[in-house]
């Protein structure tokens, strides 16, 4: 029996992970806004979490977990902005282990998109949303205002929240972490020159705008222990220069300037996802099957010291498409979201497809012939 290489182990640093398919972080909306609780996971997250353990994913990485309160993307997403948030932390990643995944978690900051209404249960009693904050008072849309741009004494303590969620996060067992810099959140909102206006060391030209996003990167690093991986996630375009070359914004080409600059500081993978910086996508960007594919190639292409591991993102919707990005060496693993939602189990179904013997949970082997798997 052949075994397709998305089922196939990959180790980044100490951390070996069993296959290629991995979980892209969805936020759930679903922690507690107010309370003793704020910010915890909850019997839900368990459940959901390893559920996709369970179903075979290799590497769960937790939705974006804010690394101050502020920071929150809606009312109801997780944090780990406190001690107290810990145990909560600890129990999911327990979950997590026992059903056969490692676990990443998410760190981010929402910056001019906090107080984003939630895609489900807006009628929730929630606080007011947070004063916005970005690196220039350009608003993402009219609807969520014009945000403060931050002053340079408090961008310079960024990279010391993320790095101290970052210790909680080792401390609740976490195997790894994800520094959030895309989507249109605040660390890529200093990348874009779409957001970024500022004219000091934080802003204007390539080095500026990337300055904050490689500090922060070195604090969360300088956590982690040696063995730990640290991933990045990226918005490798914004979806603006394909359209209208005159306008600057990030581009596929500043992605690969910047990837031996991460490299060079200890990340492990980029984690290369697009847009968010805009409320809007180009229909041309997101009409076909794999169509953030070219980005991770363009990185994966790129040569870095130590050398960069890519993933793929993007409705990559097939076993076939999967396993094609990995062979042709586009991607070193492909994450997957919403065709997880729908489907927990669909790593085990696309290693079937693909010829190879899927490791289904030993109390289900009886009620899974594989004629159900197509």
């Amino acid at each position: 029996m052949t075994t397709p290489l998305l089922a196939t182990p990959i180790t980044l640093r100490g951390l070996t992970i069993a296959n290629r398919v991995w979980m892209s972080p969805m936020c759930q909306y679903a922690a507690p806004a107010t309370g003793p609780d704020v910010g915890c996971p909850g019997p839900h997250h368990l459940t959901h979490y390893a559920a996709r353990a369970q179903g075979g994913v290799g590497l769960i990485i937790v939705e974006a977990t804010a690394i101050c309160p502020s920071g929150r993307i809606s009312a109801f997403d997780l944090g780990l902005w406190d001690d107290h948030q810990i145990p909560a932390h600890a129990a999911l990643v327990a979950a997590i282990h026992a059903a056969g995944a490692k676990a990443c978690l998410q760190l981010g900051h929402a910056g001019r998109k906090a107080g984003t209404p939630p895609r489900w249960g807006s009628d929730r009693p929630a606080p007011q949303a947070p004063a916005r904050v970005g690196p220039s008072p350009v608003p993402f849309s009219p609807t969520l205002g014009t945000p403060r741009a931050l002053t340079p004494t408090e961008i310079a303590q960024l990279p010391q929240q993320f790095a101290a969620a970052t210790r909680r996060a080792l401390a609740a067992g976490y195997d790894s972490v994800e520094i959030h810099a895309a989507h249109g959140y605040l660390l890529q909102s200093f990348l874009s020159p779409l957001s970024n206006h500022r004219t000091d060391q934080w802003g204007g030209d390539f080095t500026g705008r990337t300055r904050i996003v490689l500090d922060t990167v070195d604090a969360v690093r300088a956590a982690l222990p040696a063995q730990a991986p640290l991933l990045l996630r990226i918005s490798a375009t914004d979806w603006v220069h394909e359209n209208d070359p005159a306008t600057p914004a990030w581009t596929s080409a500043d992605t690969v300037a910047l990837a031996p600059l991460l490299a060079a500081r200890g990340v492990d993978l980029l984690d290369c996802s697009a847009g968010g910086a805009t409320p809007t996508f180009p229909p041309s960007a997101t009409s076909h099957d794999g169509y953030q594919r070219h980005l991770a190639r363009a990185v994966a292409h790129t040569d870095t010291t130590p050398r960069l591991a890519v993933g793929a993102v993007g409705r990559l919707n097939s076993a076939a498409l999967a396993e094609e990005v990995l062979t042709s060496g586009d991607a070193d693993v492909v994450l997957v979201g919403r065709k997880l939602l729908a489907d927990p189990y669909l790593p085990h179904r696309w290693t079937t497809q693909l010829g190879g013997e899927p490791r289904w949970p030993a109390p289900y082997t009886g009620a899974i012939p594989a004629a159900w798997l197509d």
